[in-house]
């Protein structure tokens, strides 16, 4: 099984590492600590040298009561740092949900297009079908400045597994092909504690779909709740968590500290393939 990235594949033979790059100011991870085009250029690189398979950019912050951001705005963010790491080996992701994002960051060389809207904004499916980028789905309830507020659920492993199931049903009538496809649960995005909990245990349901499947639970609110840690103090707690998703059967863990994730699935492969030694 393989990851098509347009020009690019990638196999899924192994967990693959995607980190993350935000050239933002209100990051709840990191701040704006990479909002110069520079910072976020070696930023990227560094990651790369790390060890990651693909770099995800977003320009447009989605943290809980996070504010929209101008086309315009996002754009100018993205360019100089997409124009810079056009030919770097790594894919380059790009986290957007707006389709003239979408197509400005395929037409600069960007593989993977991480959308937290699942593709239901309008012209986003027109870019993705003429495209042979990779795409990914992810679950949201509500929106970013509202969806923390008080999320509720019936099932929460039923219903967004529901939710991803027809969004994938929605992509592949137009056109994209399931090589193309990755679902991604929304971990932090309309969900408690218990919510988070419960979608990690049931991982595996997201297999259903035949396609890859991503886990992006780095230095999330959750880790905290857990560890009683700030953020800047969750990496271990999320290299544990992106260790149980893969133990489930996530196909991509997205995350900040690149070279512990890539050393800890390192340990985890040979455990789990003795051959590999």
């Amino acid at each position: 099984m393989y990851l098509r990235c347009g020009s690019r594949q990638l196999s899924l033979a192994r967990p693959l590492v995607m980190g993350v790059v935000n050239v933002t100011p209100d990051s709840f991870s990191d701040g704006s600590r990479y909002l110069e085009p520079a910072a976020a250029i070696d930023h990227a690189l560094a990651l790369i040298e790390a060890g990651a398979d693909i770099i995800d950019i977003g320009a447009e912050s989605s943290r809980p009561d996070a504010a929209a951001l101008s086309l315009e705005e996002e754009l100018a963010r993205l360019a100089p740092v997409l124009l810079a790491l056009r030919d770097v080996p790594a894919v380059v992701s790009v986290d957007t949900y707006k389709p003239a994002v979408m197509r400005y960051a395929l037409d600069a060389g960007a593989g993977m297009i991480n959308d937290i809207w699942a593709a239901r904004q309008a012209g986003a499916l027109e870019v993705l079908r003429e495209s042979d980028c990779a795409v990914c789905l992810m679950h949201m309830q509500g929106t970013p400045q509202y969806m923390q507020r008080d999320p509720q659920y019936r099932d929460v492993v039923a219903e967004v597994h529901g939710f991803l199931a027809a969004r994938v049903g929605v992509v592949r009538e137009a056109g994209v092909a399931d090589e193309r496809i990755v679902v991604d649960p929304g971990f932090g995005f309309g969900k408690t504690l218990e919510h988070n909990l419960a979608l990690l245990r049931a991982f595996d349901r997201f297999a259903d779909f035949g396609v890859a499947s991503l886990a992006g639970l780095s230095r999330k609110n959750m880790l905290g709740r857990i560890t009683g840690k700030p953020v800047g103090e969750r990496d271990a707690a999320s290299i544990a968590a992106a260790l149980a998703a893969v133990g489930r059967g996530a196909s991509i863990v997205r995350v900040h500290d690149v070279a512990g994730t890539v050393d800890a699935l390192k340990v985890w492969k040979i455990v789990d393939n003795p051959d590999c030694a």
